[in-house]
């Protein structure tokens, strides 16, 4: 793939959306190949926990989501994306499975879940480890076919030239080249860089460092909603071991509520994520917040009103971890403070995920406008699932033309 050689469909990333990209170019004809940072397994997806949403309720729609998701991001995120995030839910569900991604099921259909700045119950999981489940899936799917792997590719500069792009990669041995006649952008964003420029926690993975959409902008690229970074609500507080740890939403979904140091609740707890972050730090400004054994600030998340058989299906990853921890969350409320999760900006896409940049895709979190400046859980495997298919399958289109 280095040198001069020509393919069709470059992927940069291997997250859920970037393989999500890259299966659906290989089912459409295309020769693939992936370029990830590290390892094809090292990615912020894997570590995403609490669900993909789908309108699956009987007292549910694709519209309702679509609802959902402009009043979550306070009406920024881009209508024509959202209809197509929601629209595509039910059918990107079906092509999971079609990949041997099984949901957890009960009464003869999916077991369903409300979250934070969700009408209904539209949440699917694989317990608590969701995230883990697609990547893998997509991954085995993707090596099942003819597609290249180039691990230990950190993209560096990415040009134009008149069969499409040449991309540029530093590699453990030497600098090298890949030229493709597309090209899908899909290594995320940038929170575990900026975590540790704040000093802060982040449950990002180390390779979410952001240096792609600086070398797509550098590029030309048209970009929006850049300073628009996400809190989790609930990260890890304490013990030490679980800090940074993304407690699922999830636990909020199944009866868990946040409460201050009184024991008071302060705020609905299965309201929108920047709503329920702010309210803690408002929280402990008062005074009314709780300091953890290492003397941080902390509030209480009551995971004793989780009913047991719950926690058993949804929750066993959490359970687990804690439990190692010296804690367990069905008889002791845990400490929890917002962390740095997501970047909700990104390279500017159209509904097919093609950027600014003709022949350039993005997909996942690197794409901006589908969340507006304030992203739902559960909505972001949804996102790299519906818009990696589109972006794969329009970049294979276009390579081919």
């Amino acid at each position: 793939m280095a040198g001069d050689a020509l393919i069709d469909v470059l992927v940069v990333g291997s997250g859920a959306a970037g393989l999500a990209a890259a299966v659906a170019a290989g089912h459409a004809g295309a020769r693939v190949a992936v370029a990830t940072k590290t390892t094809l397994q090292a990615c912020n997806s894997a570590k995403a926990q609490g669900g993909i949403q789908a309108a699956f309720g009987e007292d549910d729609s694709p519209e309702l989501h679509a609802e959902d998701v402009m009043r979550s991001s306070h009406s920024t995120a881009d209508p024509r994306l959202v209809e197509v995030l929601t629209s595509d839910a039910r059918d990107a569900i079906a092509w999971l499975e079609a990949q041997s991604c099984a949901f957890t099921r009960e009464n003869g259909g999916y077991r369903l879940a409300r979250c934070g700045g969700a009408s209904r119950k539209r949440l699917l999981q694989v317990g608590d480890r969701t995230g883990h489940a697609i990547t893998k899936a997509l991954r085995d799917s993707f090596g099942a076919g003819d597609g290249a792997i180039l691990a230990h590719h950190r993209l560096t500069c990415l040009e134009p030239i008149s069969t499409g792009w040449r991309a540029s990669f530093e590699t453990p041995e030497a600098r090298a080249e890949v030229e493709t006649a597309t090209v899908v952008l899909a290594s995320g964003g940038r929170c575990f860089a900026e975590a540790e420029n704040r000093g802060e926690f982040s449950t990002n993975h180390p390779n979410a460092t952001g240096e792609t959409t600086r070398i797509a902008a550098d590029a030309g690229a048209e970009t929006r909603d850049l300073d628009a970074l996400q809190y989790h609500p609930n990260g890890g507080a304490w013990p030490a071991t679980m800090q940074g740890y993304s407690i699922p939403e999830t636990t909020r979904a199944y009866g868990a509520v946040l409460l201050n140091v009184e024991g008071d609740e302060f705020t609905d707890s299965l309201g929108p994520r920047d709503e329920v972050s702010q309210a803690i730090f408002d929280e402990i400004e008062a005074g009314r917040g709780v300091l953890t054994e290492d003397g941080r600030p902390a509030v209480w998340l009551d995971t004793t009103r989780i009913a047991p058989e719950d926690a058993v299906i949804s929750l066993p990853y959490m359970l687990r971890r804690y439990r190692g921890g010296g804690i367990d969350p069905l008889t002791e409320r845990i400490l929890t403070y917002p962390v740095l999760h997501y970047q909700n900006g990104g390279l500017v896409i159209d509904t097919n995920a093609e950027t600014t940049l003709a022949g350039v895709f993005a997909c996942g979190e690197i794409a901006g406008g589908t969340h507006g400046r304030n992203r739902m859980m559960g909505n972001s495997l949804l996102e790299c699932v519906v818009f990696g298919r589109r972006a794969g399958t329009h970049a294979a289109t276009k390579a081919k033309a």
